[in-house]
């Protein structure tokens, strides 16, 4: 089963820190799972048109919660961090 662009980025990530990334060429991404770096540069590539210079990948495990006695967990998510060669830019608050 083949993946298109769209299938591996779920998300920019728009926090503080995300914010301060941006001003040294790097992006923040919430992407799904089973995505790989080869594949998470390929979309950023064609998506944005920008060169990528290099992916780091961190897995972040979902916290247990309670609510009103129930127990629950929260999902496990992964983000991309996209750092961009000098020159290429990208605005995530636009969007596609």
């Amino acid at each position: 089963m083949s993946t298109t662009n769209y299938d591996v980025i779920v998300s920019p990530v728009i926090t503080e820190k995300a914010t301060k990334l941006s001003e040294v060429n790097q992006v923040v991404f919430r992407v799904t799972l089973d995505s790989t770096k080869p594949q998470i540069a390929k979309a950023v590539t064609e998506l944005f048109k920008v060169k990528v210079k290099a992916v780091n990948t961190v897995t972040i495990k979902g916290k247990r919660k309670n609510f009103r006695g129930t127990k629950f967990k929260k999902s496990d998510y992964k983000k991309a961090i996209v750092t961009l060669e000098e020159g290429s830019q990208i605005d995530v608050t636009t969007g596609l």
